[in-house]
């Protein structure tokens, strides 16, 4: 049986949170956002039994749990703007924030759906505005399924993966958008958290799920 959030905590010890062994879902169904998470932002709420989020400017929502090195995250989002920018970190270390406008600071893996207004699609390392970034270009209008833009309003099911302990693997909608094999992977002490995270456009995240994953 899994783990199932129930209670926005102080800032959190990340090497004695405790590491998922088993799955973690969260459907949010309640009032606030709860002690299983660390909000390193107030922009974070629950509106309706979703998480809901607007101009966090890269102020992520940490979950006080650590990840194993292989684990796959699932989630429902949608974005209120044609501007698309849903986000989320993987393998960060728990406690991180933006400290300058362009998010070039991070400690995690970044799965960006539509950024830079509907622009890319992006799994970054560490930096999202980094030169080398992989990503691929939004073609409204395209055959190609991965180049499709965000939809107003539209819920899609979004899911981070690693089960090599080298490869992060981006869905959205069963579709695999992008990969990145990392030379120098993300994980162990400071690299072992889970966040959603926003710059401006109103996201609303439901049906959070978390699976540890062997290898």
């Amino acid at each position: 049986m899994g783990l199932t959030a129930a209670s926005a905590g102080g800032a959190p010890t990340p090497s004695r949170l405790p590491v998922l062994s088993q799955p973690f879902v969260d459907s949010f169904e309640r009032d606030s956002v709860g002690s299983d998470y660390f909000a390193t932002g107030n922009q974070y709420r629950i509106e309706g039994g979703k998480l809901c989020v607007k101009g966090a400017r890269n102020r992520p929502l940490w979950l006080r749990r650590r990840l194993p090195t292989n684990a796959r995250i699932e989630v429902e989002a949608q974005s209120g703007s044609d501007d698309g920018d849903i986000k989320l970190e993987g393998w960060g270390d728990g406690q991180a924030a933006a400290t300058r406008i362009s998010y070039t600071d991070a400690t995690s893996y970044l799965a960006i759906l539509g950024g830079w207004k509907n622009r890319f699609h992006v799994l970054a390392r560490m930096d999202e505005h980094a030169a080398d970034r992989p990503e691929v270009g939004i073609e409204p209008g395209s055959d190609d399924p991965r180049q499709q833009p965000v939809l107003k309003d539209r819920v899609y099911r979004l899911k981070l993966e690693r089960s090599d302990g080298r490869t992060v693997r981006f869905w959205v909608d069963d579709v695999e958008i992008l990969s990145f094999t990392d030379p120098e992977p993300l994980a162990g002490g400071g690299h072992d958290h889970f966040a959603f995270n926003n710059w401006e456009t109103p996201v609303c995240y439901d049906n959070l799920r978390i699976e540890p994953l062997s290898g």
